[in-house]
């Protein structure tokens, strides 16, 4: 399996099971990071961090505080697609990690992006 990422009409594919989204939240000017897994063609989130609260983005009550961010494992089951959105407000577009590397996924024109797994081709 691999990751898709669905912007407008193009596909872009990552063939990778394990990848980390990045982001800054667009109020608070926090960094947000989740790891996902694809398991049996779904997404499944596995670790979420943020180096920060407020407006919204409290850390549910089962977080730790490592090294300066908040770590907590999502209770959510495992999605068939989950809808990045976006926004002009956004100080950092959304970013994609995986093999050490981090690379910004495409701005979509204020449209969400979609990302769900897809056969590796």
């Amino acid at each position: 399996m691999s990751l898709c990422v669905l912007t407008g009409t193009k596909v872009t594919t990552f063939a990778i099971s394990f990848f980390t989204l990045v982001w800054t939240h667009s109020v608070e000017k926090v960094e947000w990071q989740e790891d996902w897994k694809i398991i049996n063609s779904k997404l499944k989130i596995v670790e979420a961090r943020i180096k920060g609260s407020g407006a919204g983005m409290e850390p549910p009550a089962n977080a730790k505080l490592i090294k300066g961010w908040w770590v907590y494992k999502p209770k959510v089951s495992a999605k068939d697609e989950v809808i990045l959105a976006t926004s002009e407000t956004n100080i950092k577009n959304w970013n994609i990690c995986f093999d050490g590397k981090c690379q910004e996924l495409p701005k979509n024109e204020n449209k969400p992006l979609k990302l769900y797994a897809c056969d590796s081709k």
